[in-house]
């Protein structure tokens, strides 16, 4: 079932969040397995970030979380992480967001310091730590 989470991605870029989670319904059986393990979770997760969905989004990145192991390395692991931060900054609580991030950071704490994907999380965790300063992620 990897093609509903691709046209759904295509969706989300084209700004259509809500056609993607319509893509994303017919994929709901494959979400814990297969060959595309939490491929449409992840990307359900993003249209509802772009959707600024921050507690839906965030209970889909956390079903990610909450299944490590199902495939063994998956990239969506620390993704899924970084995004759940974002999501816990979007919904308003702060407290959940820097755990996420710090939780994160400590995922990558020995990754290549010019990753981009990094430079932005650290980026954000820092917005998120100046008072009157709302969180924004790149979502």
């Amino acid at each position: 079932m990897l093609v509903p989470p691709i046209r759904a991605s295509v969706e989300i870029e084209r700004g259509n969040p809500k056609a993607a989670i319509e893509l994303l319904q017919a994929a709901r059986p494959y979400d814990l397995g297969g060959e595309s393990a939490f491929a449409s979770v992840y990307v359900r997760g993003k249209a509802l970030l772009r959707l600024e969905a921050g507690r839906e989004a965030a209970a889909e990145f956390q079903t990610i979380l909450d299944h490590r192991g199902v495939v063994a390395l998956n990239v969506i692991y620390p993704l899924a992480q970084l995004s759940l931060a974002r999501a816990y900054a979007l919904a308003g609580d702060s407290a959940q967001s820097r755990k996420a991030y710090q939780d994160f950071f400590a995922l990558w704490k020995d990754a290549d310091p010019d990753i981009p994907v990094l430079q932005q999380a650290k980026a954000e965790y820092a917005k998120l730590n100046r008072p009157g300063v709302p969180a924004r992620f790149a979502g």
